[in-house]
């Protein structure tokens, strides 16, 4: 959910044809009502919402210990990609500025005044308030505002509090990122949260995030210093950088373990985590022994893999 995600090491690019008046805006310029519809489209950052099925479908078919319902499945996605695409396209209308500025954003419809600011605002708030609605009417209420919650959470804590002042955002910008594992949970009939399980879960994915995130920005740390954002990398250096990578793998291995405890799992989730894990530390073990932004790639991409393969296997786990 947040701009920083795993999508977004190879975002999706649009051409938006010649712009022979920068800020053209209307719907039958430059490709027709077709293409400006799919501009609005990439402005919620599909690719992003992906996590979604990752993180979403496991944490419901643990609630349920079974399949919770494929009607459910799919209404619980609906309203939580339209949350999600209304955090994303309000956070594309407010980091236009800083998007024009980064190579790997400035082909973003926002940062290319390709659609309209007022216009992707709308959008945003539009799709917020009817995946509140949809989720309320045909999942629940809780499930609602959990959903919401991280829309606020991303736009007005981690988009206009933290991102421009701080190297820690990631970290408590996290939090609107895991919130589709509790709203998953929330949405299955008779689940509690009061139960431990959503929220080793939960923190399993807050601790993903950092090391996923910054190793992500010491290859584009370039590209954040000339935006004026202070990520780790740029603001403390490569060093630091990599430190804080390695004790944040540390942190992810104890919530693993909590989990493990916690959850009581059985044959398949522990092993499967803990030879992931393992995986996890090497990498960053090796990231900070030579700070290359080769093993920084190495250790995002591998990280990508290792949240989808945790979440299923805590699933099938729970099934089991």
């Amino acid at each position: 959910m947040s701009d920083q995600l795993a999508s977004e090491a190879d975002p999706v690019r649009v051409d938006v044809g010649p712009m022979h008046e920068r800020g053209r805006y209307e719907w039958g310029g430059s490709g027709g009502r077709l293409a400006t519809a799919k501009r609005y489209f990439l402005v919620t950052k599909p690719r992003i919402i992906e996590l979604l099925l990752v993180t979403t479908v496991p944490s419901m078919v643990i609630a349920d210990g079974g399949w919770p319902g494929t009607w459910l499945v799919l209404a619980t996605l609906l309203g939580g990609a339209m949350s999600a695409g209304s955090a994303n396209a309000i956070n594309n209308y407010l980091d236009r500025d800083i998007d024009r500025l980064m190579r790997r954003t400035s082909k973003r419809p926002t940062a290319q005044d390709a659609v309209s600011p007022r216009g992707t605002l709308v959008f945003g708030v539009v799709l917020g308030i009817v995946g509140f609605v949809w989720l309320a009417l045909l999942v629940n209420l809780t499930a609602a505002l959990l959903a919401t919650s991280a829309i606020l959470l991303y736009v007005f804590v981690y988009t206009l509090g933290l991102k421009r002042r701080t190297d820690q955002a990631v970290v408590v910008g996290g939090i609107a990122g895991c919130m589709p594992v509790l709203t998953g949970w929330a949405a299955v009939p008779g689940a509690s949260l009061a139960d431990a399980r959503p929220w080793l879960l939960f923190a399993i994915l807050l601790w993903w995030q950092p090391p996923h995130f910054w190793a992500l920005a010491m290859k584009y740390r370039d590209d954040y210093a000339a935006a004026g954002l202070p990520m780790l990398p740029v603001t403390r250096g490569v060093d630091e950088a990599t430190r804080q990578i390695l004790l944040s793998s540390y942190l992810l291995l104890a919530v693993v373990l909590l989990y493990i405890a916690g959850a009581r799992t059985g044959w398949i989730f522990t092993p499967v985590a803990l030879t992931l894990t393992a995986g996890w530390l090497w990498l960053a073990h090796r990231l900070r022994a030579e700070r290359t932004v080769k093993q920084a790639m190495r250790l995002f991409h591998f990280s990508t893999s290792y949240l989808a393969l945790v979440f299923i296997a805590a699933a099938v786990d729970a099934v089991l």
